[in-house]
């Protein structure tokens, strides 16, 4: 679990403690303490509409207590403080503060605090542990790029593999896609699923995409569950939250050469990949670990308001192709695109193009050498996922 805000309103700071939270598994009731266990993992032979349900006393599970979560003060602001980006705060308004009214949801599951609020100006918002995870204002920023960046630069994506990605964002986007016939969504925490589909339906996390039958649930580790597979996927989404607490094993080599090895060949890997200006030496070393393991390995940006200072990358990798992801690639036929490009509000070709102009600084770091992104794209791809 990361660190969570310590400040000056550390004494109204709690946990909501002394209930127990109850999941139900195909039927049957199973406390809190067996959540784990009795958390259902949904696989090819199961269909999509058996994940677990929650209960719908679910909203109220905070309204029970006049105590504060972490990083809510009672003159009605959320502020962030995280380690991982020291010496500064970010904070929202909460648009009514009450326990009924603005805490919509606040609970510790087994892996991590979960938080929903009803900020003033963002909408409905989600913290894990303390940290913003996404806004209803501001999230189509992040997942449309993590999505259809690798996605547009593939020439036929069928399988796609999301890591992390319980609110649903990553999975509104790739479905989209006529050509994706299945995806695999491997939360590690069951609870974030639940609450998104609660609170989030009407952005990121719609039940009728839940429950495609396109769609596979699996409440496993990840890096257990991505080292398991061998030339399974055309593209691995790496929509985890920062590199400690429950995603920490998600940034290790290990975990990048299992994804390699998921990878069909021409598979592309993208990764959420920090922010440049206060995680500079980390994205380095993260982008020469994917370059020493893939063909091509290339850091792309978006811009997000709620995140640390309003920016925040990707790191992409291609697996036995040597031709960039910093072009949409001409495929033989349109596969819905314009169709696609319509219902977006930041993904465009353009975009695609600019998510990979970066500053000299960062350039200079990371050591990437970047083609021109204009040049004439030679490459033959009609042999890749041809069958």
């Amino acid at each position: 679990m990361s660190a969570l805000a310590v400040d000056e309103q550390r004494e109204l700071d709690a946990k909501d403690g002394g209930s127990s939270t109850t999941f139900v598994t195909n039927g049957s009731a199973a406390s809190n303490d067996n959540a784990a266990d009795s958390t259902e993992q949904v696989d090819a032979a199961t269909p999509p509409t058996a994940t677990v349900e929650r209960p719908s006393r679910l909203a109220s599970s905070s309204s029970s207590s006049s105590r504060l979560p972490h990083g809510v003060s009672r003159k009605g602001w959320f502020t962030e403080t995280e380690t991982m980006w020291p010496g500064q705060k970010f904070s929202l308004a909460l648009e009514e503060f009450s326990a009924d009214k603005s805490i919509l949801f606040h609970e510790q599951s087994d892996y991590q605090e979960i938080l929903v609020f009803r900020s003033a100006q963002y909408g409905n918002v989600l913290c894990l542990d303390g940290v913003i995870q996404l806004t209803e204002r501001d999230e189509f920023g992040y997942h449309e790029i993590m999505v259809h960046v690798p996605l547009f630069a593939h020439p036929n994506p069928r399988t796609v593999c999301v890591v992390g990605g319980g609110d649903g964002g990553c999975l509104r986007e790739i479905l989209r896609h006529d050509s994706v016939e299945r995806v695999v969504l491997v939360e590690i925490d069951p609870m974030v699923v639940h609450v998104a589909k609660q609170f989030f339906a009407s952005s990121t996390a719609s039940p009728a995409n839940f429950s495609d039958p396109r769609v596979e649930i699996v409440h496993q580790d990840a890096a257990m569950f991505i080292d398991q597979c061998e030339n399974e996927f055309d593209i691995i989404l790496g929509d985890t939250s920062d590199p400690i607490g429950p995603a920490e094993s998600l940034f290790q080599p290990e975990f990048y050469k299992s994804m390699y090895q998921a990878l069909r060949p021409g598979g592309i890997v993208c990764v959420q990949a920090e922010c440049f200006w206060i995680h500079l030496d980390f994205i380095s070393d993260l982008v020469a670990c994917c370059a020493d393991m893939f063909e091509t390995a290339e850091y792309a940006t978006t811009m997000v308001p709620t995140y640390p200072c309003g920016q925040i990358g990707f790191v992409l990798g291609c697996k036995q192709r040597v031709n960039t992801c910093r072009r949409p690639i001409q495929r033989q036929s349109s596969l819905n695109e314009q169709a696609i490009l319509k219902q977006l509000k930041w993904y465009s070709f353009d975009q695609h193009l600019a998510a990979f102009t970066l500053p000299p600084f960062v350039l200079e770091r990371l050591d990437v050498a970047y083609e021109d992104p204009f040049a004439q794209n030679n490459t033959d791809v009609s042999s890749i996922n041809a069958d």
